[in-house]
């Protein structure tokens, strides 16, 4: 297919899913190169066990993201699934804001017309960065709290 392998952000290559770990896979690629796909770079869905979506062996299609100076190479495989108008959950905890109109069907224009993909992943990075933080602080304040205890 290609003579020498191209690894700069944005290259879409095709690797084999070489092992699963609760954080992500390895991919081995061309020229006997591993990348990972990190777990939330699986699928634009939440990834609570990635085996549900890969398995060792299984061909995938992934995009390089980065490749830092160690050559360690990360791999997306979710920026290639076409952009799907988002479902509310069963939940319904909304993390979309609705418009006030009744609820007509979704086209995928109207949809992604209102927020760019960077935008949105904009929005649920911050998102993520604020739930995690909270969640370490409360981490933080209870290993204190303990490790304060053991010193008495």
């Amino acid at each position: 297919m290609f003579h020498s392998m191209d690894l700069t952000v944005g290259t879409i290559i095709e690797g084999k899913v070489k092992s699963i770990t609760s954080f992500g896979a390895f991919i081995a690629l061309p020229e006997n190169k591993t990348g990972m796909v990190h777990i939330s770079e699986v699928a634009n869905a939440y990834v609570n066990d990635i085996r549900q979506y890969l398995t060792e062996g299984q061909t995938v299609k992934v995009m390089v993201i980065a490749v830092d100076p160690a050559g360690k190479i990360n791999l997306s495989m979710k920026r290639l699934e076409p952009k799907q108008p988002s479902r509310p959950r069963s939940g319904g905890s909304g993390d979309r804001p609705r418009q006030s109109r009744p609820a007509a069907p979704a086209t995928p224009t109207q949809a992604t017309v209102e927020k760019s993909s960077d935008q949105l992943f904009e929005e649920r990075l911050k998102q993520f960065m604020s739930e995690s933080d909270s969640k370490i602080s409360s981490i933080r304040q209870y290993s204190d709290h303990r490790t304060k205890n053991r010193r008495r």
